[in-house]
């Protein structure tokens, strides 16, 4: 069940709560990606500690490893990796886009080369769906075709058409006890397509709806653009989700366009490289100007990271590879990503949303433009 409990006076954002069957989850909010049943170099306390609701793993990538046997034998996902809230599975159709060089499109599907031993694999709408209602997930996705930003007018057609035709024999499957489905739209910066694919979509009564081709490669406005063509077509009363987006910016200008569900890998994939996001932008914590520094990460940060450690000593644990300082920066991230989503629902629910998006945008600078793109990338 979605309930939409308040919608700002000046904007499309939206506060709402989503019920599933293991928990409650309150939008907008960002999903931490957990792609092979782990947020990498975090643990399920911590996540819990940072106010996680809800996490995303991916259909490929777990059918391939551990595989669907060893999940069953756990008992399902939540209990294989011990998470007892929600769960989302993307459906393994962003492969489609970035294994491309390792994969055939049929009509029924995609052939695949596996990234691991060059095994031949075929995933499809029914394929899916049946590892989804295996790993026993809260939230399936549907299968779609995710092409390129830069397609072509007749490639970007042939995808919107096979994602709409994917997605009536997705809707058709049979799901988990408790299983939502949602649709996913695609149509790159087309305005006749996207509304083509809404409508179509929609038409088929999915349980929430999902933006995809966004953050495949697109400059910032094209982004914006796609979710601004596609959210009008898509019914209020039920859950919208931008999928592989963004940097903290990008969030609070989508809250305000109309979403109200996120995942992204950015925050654990840039710690992993010593850059840390804060309410001001991002920050380089190698970079040699933090040798001496003894502030925290970030000054009122309550996440562990900022309460127990300095740049400089972060700073010296990153550039002798020590673990610990890749998985403090990905605590400060991740924690960041999640407070922004808290702080989001508080401002909607005070009715202070547009000065506290003024006010964010106005001091957010991105000086590292290329992270969203790079992250996404190698997702």
């Amino acid at each position: 069940m979605f309930e939409l409990l308040k919608t700002d006076s000046t904007s499309k954002a939206r506060l709402g709560r989503l019920t599933t069957a293991h928990g409650v989850v309150d939008t907008p909010v960002f999903m931490p990606v957990g792609t092979q049943g782990s947020v990498k170099a975090l643990d399920p306390r911590e996540l819990r500690e940072m106010g996680t609701q809800i996490i995303l793993g991916n259909t490929y990538h777990l059918s391939i490893r551990p595989g669907l046997e060893i999940i069953n034998q756990a008992g399902g996902l939540h209990r294989f990796m011990n998470w007892p809230q929600t769960i989302l599975t993307d459906s393994g159709g962003f492969q489609v886009f970035s294994l491309a060089k390792i994969r055939k499109i049929k009509a029924h599907g995609v052939e695949f080369r596996s990234h691991l031993d060059g095994a031949l694999l075929f995933l499809g709408p029914k394929e899916a769906m049946e590892i989804q209602r295996e790993l026993v997930s809260d939230i399936a996705m549907a299968f779609d075709d995710c092409p390129p930003h830069t397609s072509a007018p007749r490639e970007m057609r042939a995808a919107v058409e096979r994602t709409i035709r994917w997605a009536k024999e997705c809707r058709e499957q049979p799901r988990a006890p408790g299983q939502w489905v949602f649709g996913i739209v695609q149509g790159g910066s087309s305005a006749a397509l996207r509304e083509e694919c809404a409508r179509a979509i929609v038409a088929m009564g999915f349980d929430g709806y999902a933006i995809g081709g966004v953050s495949v490669g697109e400059p910032e406005p094209e982004i914006f653009k796609a979710i601004e063509l596609t959210e009008p077509f898509l019914p209020a009363r039920l859950p919208r989700y931008a999928m592989g987006l963004g940097t903290p910016a990008q969030l609070i200008e989508l809250v305000a366009r109309g979403v109200d569900m996120f995942d992204c890998v950015l925050p654990t994939r840039v710690a992993r490289n010593g850059t840390a996001f804060t309410h001001k932008g991002t920050v380089s914590v190698k970079a040699g100007f933090n040798k001496a520094d003894f502030r925290p990460i970030e000054e009122g940060c309550g996440c562990f990271a900022c309460r127990h450690f300095t740049r400089a000593y972060l700073r010296h644990l990153l550039n002798v590879n020590e673990i610990l300082g890749l998985r403090m920066v990905s605590v400060h991230n991740s924690h960041m990503y999640l407070k922004l989503m808290a702080d989001i629902r508080a401002h909607l629910a005070a009715g202070t949303f547009t000065e506290f998006r003024r006010d964010f945008v106005a001091r957010y600078v991105p000086s590292q433009k290329v992270l969203l793109a790079r992250a996404n990338a190698e997702r």
